[in-house]
């Protein structure tokens, strides 16, 4: 029986660290924190909103078209590592559907730039 708790001694070492580091993370800034924030840190940031202002305010809509643009594109790298690892191997017919693959995209990007959703007026 001792020979099996000591195998896992090591699990008991490293959650006991884990706890005790992660305990550590979350005390250490209401230690360091700074209490008086000036003016210029409460104030509107990248949003452009009043940080204290009413919860269910409107949106403006191109907050989410950008979201959506950045979510679309992010996808179309994810894709292209695994395509450019096998790049090699799938020949002529992996090498066409992924310029198929692109040129969607691409056409969707553009009607996004026509339509204005990059617009910042």
């Amino acid at each position: 029986m001792d020979v099996l708790l000591m195998d896992y001694l090591p699990l008991v070492v490293f959650i006991g660290v884990a706890l005790v580091l992660g305990l550590a993370l979350l005390v250490a800034p209401f230690i360091v924190a700074y209490k008086q924030p000036d003016p210029e840190k409460l104030s509107a940031y990248e949003c452009g909103f009043n940080p204290f202002d009413d919860a269910r305010m409107k949106f403006d809509v191109r907050f989410y078209l950008v979201a959506i643009l950045f979510i679309i594109f992010d996808l179309e790298v994810s894709f292209l590592f695994p395509w450019a690892i096998v790049f090699g191997e799938i020949g002529a017919y992996g090498f066409w559907s992924m310029m198929v693959f692109l040129a969607v995209l691409t056409i969707g990007f553009i009607y996004e730039w026509k339509k204005g959703a990059l617009e910042w007026d």
